[in-house]
């Protein structure tokens, strides 16, 4: 018999458990690409991360992250990007909560909604990232535990960050 999942995760049969949230060390060193967006110099990091700011759910305080763009439909301005932590991953928490945000890519800033995909529709974004950037899929993989889209779009949650008509300093 398998041991349950933890509160607010998900897990499918057979797949590896989502890790846990990262310590202060890590932490510090995943925020550090939010330095380069706050001084201007977030195109270095172009399309491939994007900074998301966002409303802490419980503080209302503006809250920033530094996350991979998995997917992205820059005519459409979809962005989708997927939670590394599952569902205890605070800036996913704090997105659910509120899906107003405001989202920097390369030199440009934008108001977005947030929308969570399906597990169909994470499927077949994490399929297309796995074809566009092999090595980066292995990496994650090993992570995950596994490196089949089906059974990481059971556990790992991909949202869309669909661009709005309204003021960056509305959005979040």
């Amino acid at each position: 018999m398998s041991e349950p999942a933890p509160p607010g995760t998900a897990r499918a049969a057979g797949a590896a458990p989502i890790r846990r949230p990262p310590g202060i060390f890590l932490r510090i060193l995943l925020r550090a690409p939010i330095l380069p967006y706050r001084i201007g110099l977030g195109w270095l990091l172009g399309q491939r991360f994007l900074m998301l700011t966002h409303t802490g759910r419980r503080t209302g305080a503006r809250r920033r992250a530094v996350v991979e763009v998995i997917h992205r439909e820059p005519g459409a301005g979809v962005y989708y990007v997927a939670s590394g932590w599952g569902e205890t991953s605070q800036w996913f928490r704090n997105v659910l909560a509120n899906p107003r945000v405001g989202i920097t890519v390369g030199r440009q800033s934008f108001a977005a909604r947030a929308e969570r995909l399906s597990a169909e529709d994470a499927e077949h974004v994490l399929r297309e990232y796995r074809q566009r950037h092999r090595t980066a899929a292995r990496a994650l993989g090993r992570i995950f535990g596994s490196q089949d889209p089906h059974e990481l779009a059971q556990t790992v949650p991909v949202l869309a960050f669909r661009r709005v008509k309204a003021r960056l300093d509305e959005a979040g």
